[in-house]
């Protein structure tokens, strides 16, 4: 087992969460009554908090590369260029800015208004859910937690049990943190989920499949909860004449090895014009090979398949097409190689479902317009790629929808915090990162404030001065 430092972790997982035997709506109720007496909301308290789950989060960073290692065979560079960056840097991001995010926004107010004041209150939801996925376990978890502190809310947590080791470092974070009167950490499988569902929550923010999403969502009906679904579904990713054929091997076979293709926004599907099929085949092996060495499997920078379900489904997928690339397998490591297949029948299973792996199907084209209605029928995506030419990758853009893009790129767009990330339709609802994780878990209340010395009159029946009034409207 590969060591990061001097931390190593002896059976973290038989650290207990010190929630798991209490009742979740009193755990609510518990939440709701603290979030009621306002101690949330004063901004210099939540500054306080960020800061201390900023250098909480340091402390542990050893303990972490050290979980996500034992989760996902995740290699330290990768977890902290993919996890611990991001979140340090959301926190970062939030503390520069949240004094100027909480401020009342003056709104234009129009004339027969006058002499009113107009503006925009951004006030917390109250008691937040977040629900976090295995595949990032420390970045999906503690992101929305910046936005759900910075905006003032109190948070349950609830971790994926399969990444069990970063969960249970997450655990031990929370709890020399914060008190779980403000934000709580549960552990457990499914039956822990539709628990914490059936409680009134404020808001939800939930990361995962569209199947779940669809549960989440109505069980926040119920309640008329607003919610944050960040999704998945088959992200398309085109390579078109006009490109840098090197550049786009080496950032798609990146974008879909990283974290061994156990990605939301991993290349699902290859749409390449045939003219340069050949070339990019062979560029994409060479990058493999550079990337992870002549046996992918000894390189220690290449994750694994979380669990023997995962590594079994993706797996299958190698024989559904002629594998152009890769292909090996090894079970007893939940190890697939980067794969690239193509001869896929259209109805198979892996041009169907999210492959959330290392496999990568293939399908050539002629001419761009089959592209457009190739990924035009099928469900909006959470992410859309094109390498090719500058005219048609905005032309690619206008035609399509999808959560976000890259033009001669992959994955990158989450990376720039000024970007807002989520999806549509299917591949998710609701915008976060930055400043759209505060307003995720924020009401922005309008107000007007009319004056108390001056009443115009003629806004009150009989309106026998409604002529001169709508001359004004």
């Amino acid at each position: 087992m590969e060591r990061h430092g001097a931390c190593v972790i002896p059976l973290i997982i038989a650290h207990v969460a010190k929630l798991d035997v209490m009742n979740y709506s009193e755990l609510v109720e518990n939440q709701r009554r603290y979030f009621l007496s306002q101690a949330t909301k004063p901004v210099s308290f939540r500054i306080e908090q960020l800061n201390r789950l900023y250098h909480s989060i340091d402390n542990h960073r050893d303990k972490l590369f050290e979980a996500l290692w034992l989760d996902l065979h995740k290699c330290k560079e990768e977890a902290f260029m993919t996890e611990y960056n991001i979140v340090m840097g959301e926190i970062k991001e939030h503390l520069r800015n949240i004094r100027r995010w909480v401020r009342d926004e003056v709104v234009s107010t129009p004339i027969y208004l006058k002499p009113s004041k107009s503006y925009v209150m951004k006030e917390p939801y109250g008691v937040a859910l977040i629900i976090a996925p295995w595949n990032y376990p420390l970045n999906l978890m503690f992101t929305p937690l910046v936005g759900a502190i910075s905006s003032g809310c109190c948070a349950v947590l609830k971790p994926s049990p399969y990444s069990k080791h970063t969960s249970a470092v997450m655990q031990e974070i929370v709890d020399e943190c914060f008190e779980p009167q403000y934000v709580a950490m549960v552990q457990g499988h499914r039956d822990v989920n539709e628990q914490l569902l059936e409680q009134r929550f404020d808001v939800i923010f939930y990361t995962g499949s569209p199947e779940v999403g669809k549960v989440v969502m109505e069980a926040a009906a119920k309640n008329l909860t607003p919610l944050t679904l960040e999704l998945g579904g088959k992200s398309p990713c085109i390579v078109d004449t006009g490109c840098n054929i090197e550049f786009a091997a080496r950032r798609i076979v990146w974008g879909k090895t990283i974290n061994a293709g156990q990605t939301c926004v991993a290349p699902d599907y290859l749409l390449v014009n045939e003219r340069v099929k050949d070339q990019l085949v062979e560029k994409m092996r060479e990058c493999a090979r550079r990337f992870y060495g002549d046996d992918m499997r000894k390189s220690k920078k290449y994750c694994r398949m979380i669990n023997d379900n995962a590594y079994n489904r993706v797996s299958s997928y190698i024989n559904e097409g002629h594998v152009l690339i890769g292909g090996a397998t090894d079970a007893a490591e939940r190890y697939i190689e980067f794969t690239v297949i193509d001869n896929v029948n259209p109805d198979a299973e892996v041009l169907k479902k999210e492959i959330f792996g290392p496999v990568l199907p293939l399908i050539s084209f002629k001419d761009i317009s089959e592209v457009v209605d190739y990924v035009n029928v099928r469900p909006k995506p959470l992410a859309f790629y094109y390498f090719g030419d500058d005219d048609n990758a905005k032309k690619m853009l206008r035609l399509t929808s999808s959560g976000g893009a890259c033009i001669n790129d992959t994955i990158l767009h989450v990376a720039n915090e000024s970007l807002p990330f989520g999806g549509v339709n299917n591949s998710g609802m609701g915008k976060y990162h930055s400043k759209d994780s505060f307003l995720a878990f924020s009401n922005r209340k309008s107000v007007l404030k009319s004056s108390n010395r001056i009443d115009f009159k003629m806004k009150y029946p009989p309106y026998d001065k409604f002529d001169a009034i709508s001359r004004l409207m």
